[in-house]
């Protein structure tokens, strides 16, 4: 596929409207109580009983961080204690004990990742005891064969933890960056140097990680143009594999720790649209792909790999080359895919301790898809990955005439096409370069559950 995106000020703002980020479909918002844990233990075994069962990803929540940087959503505990963590990874391990009692230890594990908060927040040896916990439940890739990666803050490792780290077979990290300048970094409560992150790439390099991943955010307090065309420069000369620019949502009525953020040193819409318009720019002119949804990978990372070869998919880890696995999610929070049903862990870490000393999964709440979610969901991240939907074949597949189907979409399509989003070519719904960096608008068109309760929350704007 042609890998080009093209910055459009008057479409981005005419289109620029809330939504969902669809790292599933449905999203979130659908999960109900009435999927639990009943539900999950009859769902997630049933999958190892398929004619070819796929393989697994696991995903690891760690929720701790020492410091609170204010324009963060994540679920987190806040805290410089790290005794903390110990009652957590005893309870992380039996969990994950429990879980490996669901599957069938054929299942190899192709894809594993830690996530946070500060995963790095845990000592060396909890780190070791993780690992060994997952290795004697699940079937682990030997040979560097597994993705397996890291949420790195720059601030709490040194080079011993990153060669521990490549030791325990993580091969691939993504580091927190956000924006060097010093104004921004104290009015977000994050004090990183560029000396800090430089370090740990050149660390990771030397001890073999395949992959680097930085992430970046605009729309932060005290922000210009200007200030983050440095920060841009000094990460391209860094050449990161993959970068992550996000658009930060500021919701302080959900999100707390949002309120320390004075407002009046947000940029405005038109600053922010510029930074983003130059961040498109600079890294394309740096060679860096659009992969979509605010990511950028160098044309021969297995993003773009992927994306090229028709392979990407998405989760909630964001892009993904294993779009084939099934994903259980474990600690508080996490979330998991088994076949097609998405299920939730308990948010709370008193809760989740509690479901845990009490032998119980700490799933609370998810959602069974409908043939209707499946095929949507199909037609979502065929768009969101690879820009394009070959109707002929997806009419095949699910035994539909796309037109009558999805009639009232259709009418929502046309005036995109007489925009410029999108076009109908050959049988092909294809997304225009102008079109990419409204990809989320596209793929709302296909959402069922925006039409029917579109207030039921709010979502970050698309830019």
């Amino acid at each position: 596929m042609e890998q080009q995106v093209l910055f459009d000020p008057d479409l981005i703002q005419r289109y620029d409207r809330t939504g969902p980020r669809y790292t599933s479909y449905p999203t979130a918002v659908q999960f109900h109580e009435g999927f639990g844990e009943t539900q999950y233990r009859i769902r997630a075994p049933a999958a190892n009983d398929e004619a070819k069962p796929r393989p697994l990803s696991l995903y690891f929540h760690i929720p701790f961080c020492a410091t609170v940087c204010y324009y963060c959503a994540c679920n987190k505990i806040v805290t410089k204690n790290r005794a903390h963590a110990v009652d957590y990874v005893d309870h992380l391990k039996r969990e994950i004990e429990l879980q490996a009692q669901l599957f069938s230890r054929e299942r190899v594990v192709e894809q594993l990742h830690w996530g946070g908060g500060t995963p790095t927040f845990l000592n060396h040896g909890q780190m070791r005891a993780l690992m060994r916990t997952t290795a004697r439940h699940f079937n682990l890739l030997d040979g560097d064969r597994g993705e397996y990666s890291i949420e790195i803050d720059p601030r709490t490792v040194n080079e011993e933890t990153i060669a521990l780290l490549r030791d325990l077979s993580f091969n691939r990290m993504s580091l927190g960056v956000q924006d060097f300048e010093p104004d921004v970094q104290k009015a977000v409560n994050r004090i990183q140097s560029e000396e800090q992150t430089l370090a740990v790439m050149d660390a990771a390099r030397r001890h073999g990680f395949k992959s680097i991943n930085v992430d970046l955010i605009y729309g932060l307090p005290l922000q210009v143009v200007d200030g983050f065309a440095r920060t841009l420069d000094k990460i391209i000369a860094a050449s990161p594999d993959r970068l992550s620019v996000f658009n930060y949502a500021h919701l302080p009525q959900r999100f707390k720790v949002q309120r320390q953020i004075n407002e009046a040193d947000l940029p405005t819409p038109e600053e922010k649209l510029k930074i983003l318009q130059l961040t498109v720019e600079r890294l394309t002119e740096a060679g860096y792909v659009y992969i979509g949804m605010d990511h950028f990978a160098k044309p021969d990372d297995e993003l773009a790999v992927a994306q090229r070869n028709g392979m990407l998919w998405r989760n909630f880890q964001g892009y993904s080359t294993h779009g084939n696995c099934d994903l259980i999610g474990m600690g508080m929070t996490a979330i998991g895919m088994i076949g097609d049903s998405y299920a939730q862990n308990v948010h709370g870490v008193e809760d989740y301790y509690q479901r845990i000393d009490a032998g119980r999964l700490p799933v609370y709440r998810g959602v069974e898809l409908t043939n209707d979610d499946r095929l949507r969901r199909e037609i979502i991240m065929q768009l969101i990955c690879h820009f394009a939907l070959d109707i002929p074949r997806f009419e095949e597949k699910w035994q539909i005439k796309f037109n009558d189907y999805f009639a009232p979409e259709c009418r929502e399509l046309e005036v995109m096409v007489l925009d410029g989003l999108i076009a109908l070519e050959d049988d092909i719904l294809r997304v225009h370069p102008a079109g990419r960096l409204l990809i989320r608008n596209v793929c709302m068109v296909f959402d069922q559950y925006l039409h029917k309760d579109p207030v039921k929350q709010k979502f970050s704007r698309v830019i």
